[in-house]
C-alpha cells in the first residue's frame, strides 16, 4: 500500500512534503519579495540542512511558485525598495539569499528536481541550473530584461551558462534581452524536459523516482564529481554581487540605474 506524503513544513514561504524517499518543496508567492524578509530566510536554510542530514532522502523536488510576473516581478520588486525603508538593504539581504540558496542545492548530497512554469526572469533560471534535473510547463518563458537597465541577471547566469552553452553563445543570450521559449532552452540543453503545465508535478515526481531507484553511492558520487568547482562558484557569486552592487548601490538611490526603475514604474 502506497504511503500518503507527510507535511514536515509549511510556511509564508514555502511548503515540504516527505513521502518515502522524496521530498517536495513547493514555493509560495513572490520569491524575489519573500527574500528579504530574514525569518524566512532562516525557514528555508534550516529546512535544508536538516534534509541533508536525512539519508533516508535521496531526491528533493523544487516546484517553483506559479505567482511569477516575469520582468514586472523585477520591476515592481525595485519600486518596493524605492518606497520602503529598507532601501538598498533588501537588495543585499536578496542576493545574499540567492546566495545561500544555490551554494546550499549544488553542495547537497541530494538529486534536485526543479519544475518551473509561467513567466520568468533570468533569475530563475539561472537558480535551477544549480539543480540537476529541470522541467519547464510548455509555456514557461525566460525573460531577460537586465540589459534595459544596465544590470545582469543574479544568480550564477555567468558561471553556469558559459559551461552549457561556451562562452560566445552564453555572451549572446545574456546581452540580448530577448526571451527565450521552453522550446529553445531544451533545444540549447537548459532545460531537460517539457511537460503540459497541468501535468509538470506529475512529470517531476516521475523523475524524482526514475533517479530514487538508483545506488544513492552512484547518484551522489556522480553529482558530487560533476560539481566539484563549487568554490569557484562561491568565489563567483561574491563577485557578481560586486559588481552589482556597484551599478545599484547609491546612498540616496539617485543613480542612473534607479532614475531609469524610476522612470519605468511610475504610476500612470
Amino acid at each position: 500500500m502506497t504511503t500518503k506524503p507527510s507535511s514536515v513544513q509549511n510556511s509564508e514561504f514555502f511548503s515540504a512534503e516527505l513521502h518515502e524517499n522524496i521530498v517536495t518543496i513547493r514555493f509560495k508567492g513572490h520569491f524575489l519579495y519573500s527574500t528579504t524578509d530574514l525569518t524566512s530566510r532562516d525557514k528555508l536554510l534550516d529546512y535544508l540542512d536538516r534534509i541533508s542530514k536525512n539519508d533516508a532522502v535521496k531526491v528533493i523536488i523544487i516546484i517553483s511558485s506559479p505567482e511569477k510576473t516575469g520582468s514586472e516581478e523585477l520591476l515592481d520588486f525595485y519600486r518596493r525598495i524605492l518606497n520602503s525603508k529598507l532601501g538598498i538593504n533588501a537588495v543585499h539581504r536578496m542576493f545574499n539569499v540567492v546566495d545561500q540558496f544555490i551554494l546550499k542545492l549544488v553542495d547537497l548530497d541530494k538529486i534536485i528536481v526543479h519544475a518551473n512554469r509561467g513567466e520568468n526572469i533570468l533569475l530563475f533560471l539561472n537558480i535551477s541550473l544549480s539543480c540537476d534535473y529541470r522541467i519547464v510547463s510548455n509555456t514557461t518563458v525566460f525573460q531577460n530584461p537586465y540589459p534595459e537597465f544596465g544590470l545582469i541577471p543574479k544568480g550564477g547566469g555567468g558561471y553556469f551558462l558559459p559551461r552549457l552553452l561556451g562562452r560566445k553563445k552564453a555572451f549572446e543570450m545574456l546581452l540580448s534581452g530577448a526571451d527565450l521559449t521552453a522550446a529553445e532552452a531544451l533545444s540549447l540543453g537548459l532545460v531537460d524536459e517539457i511537460a503540459a503545465p497541468e501535468k509538470i508535478e506529475d512529470a517531476a515526481i516521475n523523475a524524482a523516482r526514475r533517479f530514487a531507484l538508483k545506488p544513492s553511492e552512484s547518484l551522489f558520487g556522480i553529482k558530487r564529481l560533476l560539481k566539484y568547482s563549487i568554490k569557484d562558484l562561491r568565489e563567483y557569486l561574491e563577485m557578481e554581487n560586486r559588481v552589482l552592487l556597484r551599478i545599484v548601490q547609491s546612498p540616496d538611490l539617485k543613480s542612473d540605474f534607479w532614475k531609469k526603475i524610476s522612470e519605468v514604474t511610475a504610476p500612470v
